[in-house]
């Protein structure tokens, strides 16, 4: 029998008849000849609860006990989603991370996974259970709890998925497919039938928050099938899947906004080789999480190199570098965080030139001053103001008719 892997996000479960209703879609996917897998996040808000109750104690608790926590929130998702499909005459068993082996490394709060023990699920699915696993978290060589950081239950989910051999991982959320931007900043967005791996990675790591972008690295290394869709209703939501030929007919597919950035520059460092490499080491060593990097060299001894990171790590990132700057020879930091990152993305931009022409323009005509530019094969971003960058982004929807559906764009 095939196997399909669903996970349900902390939405999904926050309450008993929506635990029942997810555990519907379960029985739903038994009855069409499925052997299935659930994943399971902590309900609604209960993390957020969990990491206030922890600061009320402690304003720097360990990440290890941290850990510990949080783990418990998606240990009692899985439970009661057990006692919900036992109640409805459904065979179930809920394990947790360490239950399964789903090992780690040993990066409390951001672990990454390593290997999973899928014996042990197969057993029981082959008992004719439906067998439930808390997402996002897993353990370390040394027997610790572990957890995997933003999006973890997603990356749970989709990891499953590809030690089993599923033919699919449905991730069930509070919306129904992605968009080709954000609905609440861009009230025209339409959903994308269907999105590349490439795309979405790209999506993800500039701020889409449907999926994240570890989840999406690895359907796209195992060849995962994800399909995005709602929780509430039936209808048909978006598969994120291998490029196919017709997508290269869109330029672009989906835009995005980020506003918790900061951007930190090094003026007049050592422009030889080697000092790009110790600034970017001792952010590794400092777990400081990098975006987007520019270089400019400013003559032949000196550079300049600025870098953008989550505000979230900002702090990290700025001790690491006053430890470092002595060292490369840095003359100034400067730190802002008055921005807005906003990207367009679409694998069309590999075939079509015109894109940054229209892009530039577009900008220009609303007088949105542009701060620096990074590009990949299928994206362009750029900083801009933070009083500017929802402007910034309506303009481009517009620009590049991300307010109609695939079959009706315009292909410039």
């Amino acid at each position: 029998m095939s196997i399909v892997v669903q996970k349900f996000g902390g939405t999904s479960v926050a309450d008993a008849a929506k635990i029942r209703k997810a555990a519907g879609r379960a029985i739903d996917a038994v009855k069409s000849g499925k052997q299935v897998v659930v994943v399971a996040s902590a309900r609604g808000k209960q993390t957020d609860q969990l990491v206030a109750d922890a600061l009320e104690l402690n304003p720097n608790p360990p990440r290890r006990e941290m850990d510990m926590l949080l783990s418990t929130g998606e240990q009692q998702t899985v439970s009661l989603m057990a006692m919900a499909l036992e109640h409805m005459g459904y065979p179930a068993i809920s394990f947790t991370g360490t239950q399964i082996e789903m090992l780690t490394d040993a990066a409390h709060s951001r672990a990454r996974i390593q290997s999973i023990g899928v014996e042990k699920i197969h057993k029981q699915l082959d008992r004719g259970r439906i067998v439930i696993v808390a997402g996002f978290q897993g353990m370390d060589e040394d027997g610790n709890i572990t957890t995997l950081g933003r999006g973890g239950s997603d990356t749970s989910a989709v990891a499953l998925a590809a030690a089993l051999k599923a033919e699919a991982c449905e991730i069930y959320t509070d919306v129904d497919g992605i968009y080709t931007t954000d609905p609440r900043k861009f009230p025209n967005a339409v959903k994308i039938d269907m999105i590349s791996y490439d795309e979405m990675l790209e999506l993800a790591s500039l701020g889409a928050g449907v999926m994240h972008g570890r989840a999406i690295e690895f359907g796209k290394k195992y060849n995962v099938t994800i399909h995005v869709r709602s929780s509430m209703e039936e209808k048909q939501g978006t598969l994120i899947t291998h490029e196919v030929p017709q997508m290269e007919g869109i330029l672009v597919s989906g835009a995005t906004i980020q506003n918790d950035l900061a951007k930190v520059g090094l003026l007049g460092v050592d422009n030889k080789p080697g000092s790009a490499a110790k600034i970017f080491a001792h952010l590794a060593a400092s777990q400081v999480i990098v975006n987007d990097i520019i270089q400019v060299e400013i003559s032949e001894e000196k550079a300049n190199l600025s870098f953008t990171t989550e505000k979230a790590h900002l702090q990290d990132a700025i001790k690491a570098i006053e430890e470092i700057k002595e060292e490369v020879h840095c003359q100034s930091v400067f730190v802002r965080e008055d921005i807005s990152e906003v990207s367009i993305v679409g694998v069309g931009m590999r075939s079509h030139s015109g894109v940054a022409e229209t892009m530039f323009k577009t900008l220009a005509d609303k007088k949105v001053n542009v701060d620096s530019i990074t590009t990949s094969e299928i994206r362009i971003s750029v900083i801009v103001d933070l009083d500017q960058g929802q402007e910034a982004l309506v303009a481009l929807c517009e620009a590049f008719e991300l307010d109609k559906p695939e079959d009706e764009r315009n292909n410039k």
